[in-house]
């Protein structure tokens, strides 16, 4: 019998689909307040792999529409109360539940100060959709494991398809369309190989650059959630700086490479982990010393970054289930962290 987690990485491709159709008069209404809005910067607002979501639409911006993106905590509207003036720019906060206290006030705080905020949320109603101008429902549908997974691809794919209503762009908009036909090839990709090797290693690093970090940040913290295993995430530029200590032979080393501008620096640091004696794996056709692991290559940098994350939610499912935990219910984990 499979688990909620494995039954919810095998809807992702549906989910998706199924946001493009019910989401697409909210997206060009919010697209469309972003154009006479014409901000300045933009702040994005989450925790976890909201968050981390957050992340990759951030890169996608600043990379798209040229408007640098910053992430504000939470706790300076919750807890420190603090008056930010952010009517020159817009606000886009994530929250798969809609009610996380700190989130929310966040939101309201930044509506208050006259942002353009724009709620990605799988629950409407909803305290962060009253909270914002414009609501995104990403309709991922239920998700009864701990561990996100469906809602973090479409709390994405609702943010890229904002950008590109927001910016008109074809190309973009024609890869969001052809997002779910490459989930259906992504999600049956076998990383076994990783799976074989690991074997007893207690922590490992995860690797990206640009909009591929935010992915290489959900994969550790997916190791984390679902099963207790050490895993941090790194820009595949910056594990030079000081991480590449902990190195040694066999440590194993996941780079999320990306078909974009970034994938040959990402590479070059794969092979160079390879040649110390790491355990090396990356999703790209480059590598030679490093291992390759199988990807979908969707045609754009965008959503090609985005189509790592299936392959590896498959694999630290079946990983989880190997060592024996519950990858539906990990322990001291909730569905639903409320934070003020």
């Amino acid at each position: 019998m499979q688990t909620h987690m494995r039954q919810e990485i095998n809807e992702i491709p549906e989910a998706t689909a199924r946001l493009l159709d019910r989401s697409a008069a909210e997206i060009v209404a919010a697209g469309r307040a972003l154009r006479e809005k014409d901000p300045a910067f933009l702040i994005t607002i989450a925790r976890g792999s909201s968050d981390h979501a957050a992340t990759f639409i951030k890169y996608a911006i600043e990379l798209t529409a040229g408007r640098p993106v910053a992430s504000l905590g939470p706790s300076l509207a919750s807890i420190y109360g603090a008056k930010l003036r952010l009517e020159g720019g817009a606000a886009i906060a994530i929250s798969q539940s809609g009610k996380s206290p700190d989130i929310v006030a966040m939101a309201e705080a930044a509506t208050r100060s006259g942002a353009v905020t724009i709620a990605l949320t799988n629950t409407l109603p909803s305290p962060i959709a009253s909270a914002s101008n414009h609501a995104i429902n990403i309709n991922a549908g239920p998700e009864l494991a701990v561990a996100a997974t469906k809602s973090f691809v479409n709390s994405i794919v609702a943010g890229l398809a904002l950008l590109s209503e927001w910016v008109d762009d074809e190309d973009l908009k024609a890869a969001i369309r052809n997002l779910p036909s490459h989930f259906e090839k992504a999600v049956k990709l076998d990383w076994n190989e990783l799976a074989k090797e690991l074997g007893d290693a207690e922590s490992l690093y995860m690797l990206g650059r640009g909009p591929a970090l935010s992915i290489a940040s959900e994969a550790a913290l997916k190791f984390k959630e679902t099963s207790n295993m050490h895993a941090e995430a790194y820009s595949a530029a910056e594990v030079l700086h000081g991480p590449v200590a902990l190195v040694e032979k066999r440590f194993p080393v996941v780079t999320f490479a990306a078909r974009d501008a970034a994938e040959a620096s990402a590479v070059e640091i794969a092979e160079n982990l390879a040649a110390k004696g790491a355990l090396a794996f990356a999703t790209s056709d480059k590598v030679k010393a490093a291992r390759k692991l199988p990807f979908v290559a969707t045609g754009h940098p965008l959503t090609d970054a985005l189509a790592l994350i299936l392959p590896f939610y498959g694999f630290v499912e079946a990983w989880s289930r190997a060592k024996g935990f519950n990858p539906d219910a990990p322990v001291a984990l909730k569905k639903v962290t409320e934070t003020l």
